[in-house]
């Protein structure tokens, strides 16, 4: 009998292992691919402006943007608020970068590095030729749009 019990346990326990290991698997796809289409949503936000794509700026940002950002005075070398920008006024910035064909240089920054997901919220953050973007995408309806950014300018001495 207690080889009976030995070997029902040992049966037992290998499902249990083997449904967790189809667990964590499953649930560290699901992160992977949370990450790739954060990265995408912030590279399509990048290009969007580098490109004047507003195609880019719709897929990316959530209608409710809010972007807020401090430039640095030319002048003072102090940094100050630069007022915010909506969803409608970003699609117009990208259209008149488009129009006036001032797309950004080739060799312009484009980075992103992705801080934190959680089950509906994230945190990014990208480096582009106007200074450091810290992004706060949100899920909706299965895809991942950004709802906030906080930005800063580069650095001028």
């Amino acid at each position: 009998m207690n080889k009976l019990y030995f070997t029902f346990q040992n049966k037992n326990m290998k499902k249990i292992i083997t449904l967790f290991l189809f667990s964590a698997i499953a649930c560290n796809v699901r992160a992977q691919d949370n990450k790739v289409l954060i990265e995408k949503a912030c590279m399509d936000y990048i290009e969007g402006f580098y490109e004047g794509d507003s195609v880019k700026l719709i897929r990316s940002l959530s209608p409710a943007l809010f972007k807020f950002g401090y430039w640095q005075d030319k002048k003072t070398g102090k940094y100050a608020p630069d007022g915010n920008m909506t969803w409608q006024q970003a699609i117009d910035y990208a259209k008149r970068v488009f129009e006036k064909k001032k797309f950004a240089k080739a060799d312009a920054p484009k980075k992103v590095e992705v801080l934190d997901i959680m089950n509906t919220i994230a945190a990014a953050k990208v480096t582009a030729w106007w200074g450091v973007d810290y992004l706060l995408p949100a899920k909706q309806n299965d895809k991942w749009m950004i709802d906030e950014v906080l930005w800063e300018g580069p650095l001028k001495n």
